[in-house]
């Protein structure tokens, strides 16, 4: 599907104002990079936001034991859509060996890097050694990460928190031991694993790192707003950003980011619809089912709808059917109503905050 003149004009403007990027031998086409989101990174949503604007993309986290064992709901996510660039494959495991034979596995798919999860908090990850969890002991990195480096031929980075808890904020001695490993950059989100996704991101003490790193620095945490990642590109000392939650309510914040006015809002609800369109088209061609096809379409409609005038009336119609075209009926209704009216997203609201990113 081609998007009408006047969207594509809008993102075509937009994209010319920002910039490649390299992060150690991995290119991008923007610094704005879209995070790694379990259950939310598929290739339907990573083209999508591929197309919107996101630099590059990570696939959800994958399970480096169902990979092992075969499972085919997991091999299905390692799919990469032939028309997606500069996407990394993210894996999570505590088990180097099966870690490096996942890696190998993934790597047959055609993505660009492999990451390593180390920065998930969840507790059924981290009781297993997986996740942020990997943090607890530097020592054990090395081997860890050499072991999975050396099952395979293209770029590995990781993914990390600034530390366990408060008193286990290491992210300076990842940082080093990534690099003695070959680690091609880390990307870093600014809580610990015991704040889970409560508090506000520590943009401090990642912008601390940066003068003494040996290896280029992705940021993430809080960034919610067109408003707020423009302010954090104008002064960051890192290398890159990293958005997660704050794109599934704004798919366009790759690309108003770079507003000279950040506030300004200049996509409108034709503007969503069509890219409702898209992301329709797409998960129709990497999913079968019907049912599946609703359930991951509504949730994506209804994130976009938020902030938007009626959106509440909007998300209970959308969860009372179970049937896809009505769906997408709806979408058009609401859609179409709400012309430029303009969207409000509060960054301080609670969204999401038992994770996702």
């Amino acid at each position: 599907m081609a998007y009408s003149d006047n969207l594509q004009s809008k993102i075509d403007n937009l994209r010319q104002r920002s910039k490649s990027i390299s992060l150690g031998s991995i290119g991008f086409s923007s610094p704005l990079i879209l995070a790694p989101m379990a259950s939310i990174c598929n290739y339907p949503f990573r083209l999508l936001l591929q197309e919107l604007g996101a630099g590059g993309t990570v696939s959800e986290l994958i399970s480096a034991h169902a990979i092992h064992h075969g499972n085919e709901r997991t091999m299905k996510m390692l799919r990469i859509h032939e028309d997606e660039t500069n996407v990394g494959i993210q894996l999570f495991g505590e088990d180097a060996d099966m870690m490096a034979e996942a890696s190998k596995i993934a790597q047959d798919f055609g993505p660009k890097f492999i990451d390593v999860n180390m920065g998930c908090p969840v507790r059924k990850v981290v009781t297993k050694g997986g996740g942020s969890a990997l943090l607890k002991d530097p020592k054990a990195l090395g081997p860890y990460l050499r072991k999975i480096k050396s099952a395979i031929s293209i770029p590995l980075t990781i993914k990390i928190r600034m530390g366990w808890d408060d008193e286990g904020i290491n992210a300076d001695e990842i940082i080093h031991v990534a690099n003695e490993e070959g680690i091609e950059f880390v990307a870093i989100h600014g809580r610990t694993r015991a704040q889970q996704y409560t508090g506000q991101a520590n943009w401090e003490y990642l912008e601390g790192l940066k003068p003494e790193s040996p290896l280029p620095l992705i940021g993430n945490g809080d960034l919610h707003t067109p408003y707020s990642t423009h302010q954090r590109l104008e002064h960051t000392q890192l290398d890159a950003l990293m958005i997660a939650r704050g794109a599934l309510r704004n798919p366009f914040i790759f690309l108003e980011s770079y507003l000279e006015n950040p506030k300004e809002q200049i996509f409108n609800g034709d503007d969503y619809l069509e890219i409702i369109q898209r992301l329709y088209d797409l998960v129709c061609e990497a999913f079968d089912q019907d049912r599946v096809r609703l359930i991951q379409l509504r949730k994506f409609i209804v994130w976009f709808a938020a902030g938007f005038p009626n959106a509440s009336k909007f998300r209970a119609s959308a969860f009372e059917n179970q049937e896809l075209d009505i769906l997408m009926k709806l979408s058009k209704e609401y859609f179409l109503s709400i012309e430029n009216r303009g969207k409000f997203i509060d960054h301080e609201a609670v969204f999401m905050n038992s994770g996702h990113g």
